[in-house]
């Protein structure tokens, strides 16, 4: 009877809620639980949390509450769904901007290995490469793979060499892998079969400067006049350029460079290659690259016409440097034809001039403020007096591991009155003597560096030499290892305009 009397009550249509008994009834069913079993905080938040996971997970549109064995076995699943890809909401642009903030430009080589998208879009962040397979820009990837590359380099890719030999030459200029036929081509490292041809160089630069058009700087090895011509007519905003193994018969493409403010020209290297660049290179060259600023010339030979031919034409140039050059004789009177030329360096040259001609020829470069020597040749006292001659007006002279500068040959130095920073370095053969005759007669001079000149010594420093060191703003002394002033001079105050005198008292 009383089933079938509950059952009336759940069938019929209007039931009536009594509140009070719901209230009496819910507050029994709540003590009697909590007084029959204690609830541990512990454990009620693992449950919470459990169900907020569930809830959490896709696909879980129930949001029943389950029984303590569901969340206990969903726990215990070994493959979980996968996580949403938030990197992959992102735009390219926008994470181009990212990887663009990393400081370590060596992490774009491991982002790009992160899948695809990622190496396409770290390829646009690399702006320079040295390229060591020709393929790879023959085949078009390098183009596409880093499509807004502004420095280049080809020179390597062209040198035709086993690259697992285990034999690696490095230059200051050029690096080769060596193979086992060594010094076949006349003494030379690098023959004409060692090197792409012309054409296929030429090529090359096609295909690279047609994905590649905002070029700013590009190192390239026996190109011809074609390729330089499509080049310069491609890239308007190519700036620098060092050319390789290219003689006077390419140098007419330079033409099309109109914007070249840097280049640097290597006719020849010692014991690697060997290419003729004469006064015709050099006349070609000046005629059309008049807005050079700097201006590198290794191995290159030449006489006063070539010379002379770059100082009328290219206006603008203010550094001249001179490496290993075969000049014939009498080039020096030539550079007076460069006005603005600022700084001078002379590298690794087994003369200066041969043959300087008389004085009257030698007319100092009126702009001239620096002039570098470094491992020169300086026996010969002509070529080193015309040299100061034409170099009048600096104020600065960097001298560096150049053999055969004695007492009289840096004496010719004297006429050089205007020199405001002195720094000798290597120069075993010069003494004290000879380097203070010098230096008081230079009444500007407030910076001096002397390194590794064995025969200055510090015993015989005069009290004239002592005053002029207290009176300079910039001193380094160590003219060999065993040294005393070098040590001795911290916290004295010398070296230092208005500081502390060694006069004798």
């Amino acid at each position: 009877m009383s089933i079938s009397a509950d059952k009336n009550r759940i069938s019929d249509p209007n039931p009536v809620l009594d509140l009070g008994k719901l209230k009496k009834n819910s507050r029994s069913s709540w003590s009697d639980h909590l007084s029959n079993e204690r609830v541990d905080p512990n454990e009620a938040f693992r449950h919470l949390y459990l169900k907020m996971r569930l809830q959490s997970l896709p696909n879980s549109g129930s949001t029943t509450p389950h029984s303590d064995s569901e969340p206990d076995s969903d726990c215990s699943n070994p493959n979980p769904p996968a996580q949403p890809d938030c990197i992959s909401l992102l735009s390219d642009e926008l994470l181009l901007k990212v990887l663009s903030k990393l400081l370590d430009r060596n992490q774009h080589l491991s982002n790009s290995l992160v899948c695809m998208r990622w190496c396409v879009v770290s390829g646009k962040l690399i702006q320079s490469i040295k390229l060591l397979d020709w393929e790879f820009l023959e085949s078009g990837r390098l183009t596409f793979r880093f499509p807004n590359l502004v420095d280049v380099s080809l020179a390597h890719a062209c040198i035709i060499s086993e690259r697992n030999s285990g034999i690696l030459f490095i230059n200051k200029l050029l690096s080769i892998h060596l193979s086992s036929g060594l010094f076949e081509h006349d003494g030379v490292l690098i023959g004409n079969g060692d090197v792409l041809d012309s054409e296929e160089v030429d090529r090359g630069v096609r295909i690279m400067v047609q994905g590649c058009r905002n070029l700013r700087r590009v190192v390239l090895i026996n190109v011809s006049e074609k390729g330089l011509s499509f080049l310069g007519e491609e890239c308007d905003c190519l700036q620098e350029m060092e050319l390789h193994y290219s003689g006077d018969l390419a140098l007419p493409g330079i033409f099309k460079c109109r914007n070249l403010q840097i280049l640097k020209l290597i006719g020849s290297i010692s014991g690697v290659y060997d290419s003729a660049v004469t006064d015709i290179g050099l006349t070609i060259l000046a005629q059309g690259c008049r807005r050079l600023v700097k201006l590198e010339l290794v191995g290159c030979e030449g006489s006063y016409d070539g010379i002379k031919a770059i100082g009328q034409c290219c206006q603008m140039l203010e550094e001249l440097t001179l490496c290993n050059h075969k000049m014939d004789g009498g080039w020096l009177s030539a550079l007076s034809y460069c006005e603005n030329l600022k700084t001078l360096k002379i590298l690794s040259c087994n003369e200066i001039d041969r043959n300087p001609g008389s004085d009257e020829h030698l007319w100092p470069c009126p702009m001239l403020e620096e002039l570098h020597l470094r491992q020169c040749q300086m026996r010969e006292k002509q070529g080193v007096r015309a040299l100061f001659l034409v170099c009048q007006p600096i104020r600065k002279l960097v001298i560096e591991d150049c053999w055969g500068l004695n007492n009289s040959v840096f004496a010719a130095a004297s006429i050089c009155r205007s020199i405001r920073s002195l720094s000798l370095e290597g120069c075993s053969l010069l003494t004290t003597e000879g380097l203070e005759s010098i230096i008081l007669s230079w009444k500007e001079l407030d910076r001096l560096r002397v390194g590794s000149c064995n025969n200055v010594k510090d015993s015989e420093i005069t009290p004239q030499l002592a005053t002029l060191f207290s009176d300079l703003k910039e001193l380094k002394w160590r003219p060999d290892s065993k040294s005393l002033l070098y040590s001795s001079l911290s916290g004295t105050g010398i070296g230092q305009k208005g500081g502390i005198s060694l006069r004798r008292k």
